[in-house]
């Protein structure tokens, strides 16, 4: 869909009921309400699971409605490459635990507010990233891809459901670092290669994740830039210690941190066990050793429209 009739927007808003601890159905309520005040029509699916994604995607596109992700940065990252390969507009209502997409789009926690903006906002276009590691399809992510002690920390939140929502992340990344070993990583950067012996290794889009870290602080969503952030080994204590830090993006001024930009990203890693590999939240598999091929990043430029 090329454009958005202000006057006549229909939304397709897809649900993923298990979010933020099943808050995404209630989330729901307010907008849709708004929006059918302001002369919207909405049609609301709670998710039957990611393989029937793409025909609701398909069906909501081909009627003209704008594509409504209603849950976390994992549900926005399933459905962000499918809207974008079939041209439609995404929003989002944020939902989740992290909502860090959501963040950086600027959009307001406050129901009319939102409400508001996906009634009176044109769409814009923002880049998305292309992960293939080896021997798997391409997939899409929106904000980020990360390696290493991240990525478990994102494997421990997914078993953190005991803990209130605010601490998961804290205690994630905690927990993470208390175990975790350096990995020896070779990142090549639009073909410069670099050689690190690091806890940590992220590619955004993105500035946020793990609920509102300012991890890639320079981050544009449409600059066709990805941000590498390498967090070179530390003993964990220090890490620790400067955690707090990556929530104001304090942390890339540390000696021990390297920033780099460029369009595409490859990346190798030996360590003592295989280095986790996660997405906006979701485990995406394990990086290849430095004698195998690398996992490719890539930024797809101007890839989505989302209303925002």
């Amino acid at each position: 869909m090329s454009s958005v009739d202000k006057t006549t927007r229909a939304f397709t808003f897809l649900v993923n009921p298990a979010s933020g601890g099943g808050a995404a159905p209630a989330a729901v309520v307010p907008v849709a309400k708004r929006l059918r005040e302001g002369g919207a029509s909405v049609e609301v699916t709670y998710s039957p699971g990611p393989k029937a994604m793409g025909a609701l995607v398909d069906a909501a596109v081909e009627r003209g409605d704008i594509v409504v992700s209603v849950g976390g940065d994992g549900m926005l990252s399933s459905l962000a490459g499918l809207v974008a390969n079939r041209g439609g507009t995404l929003a989002v209502v944020p939902a989740g635990r992290g909502n860090d997409f959501a963040r950086m789009l600027g959009l307001p926690e406050d129901p009319a507010e939102l409400a508001q903006i996906l009634l009176d906002s044109t769409a814009r276009a923002v880049d998305l990233i292309s992960v293939t590691l080896p021997g798997a399809e391409p997939r899409v992510v929106a904000g980020s891809v990360y390696c290493g002690v991240d990525a478990r920390a994102g494997e421990i939140v997914d078993k953190a459901h005991w803990l209130p929502s605010q601490v998961q992340y804290p205690y994630a990344a905690l927990r993470a670092l208390a175990t975790y070993k350096p990995g020896h990583y070779v990142v090549s950067v639009d073909g410069e290669e670099h050689r690190f012996v690091a806890s940590n290794v992220v590619v955004a889009n993105s500035a946020y994740y793990g609920k509102g870290m300012k991890i890639a602080p320079s981050a544009v969503l449409d600059d066709g830039l990805l941000d590498v952030v390498v967090i070179e080994a530390a003993s964990k204590l220090a890490l620790m210690r400067s955690l707090p830090k990556v929530y104001d993006g304090a942390h890339v001024d540390l000696p021990e941190v390297t920033c780099l930009t460029g369009r595409r990203v490859e990346v190798r890693a030996d360590a003592a066990r295989p280095v986790s590999v996660g997405g906006d939240g979701e485990p995406l598999g394990s990086l290849p050793p430095q004698s195998g091929q690398p996992a490719v990043v890539e930024v797809l430029p101007g890839a989505l429209r989302v209303i925002a």
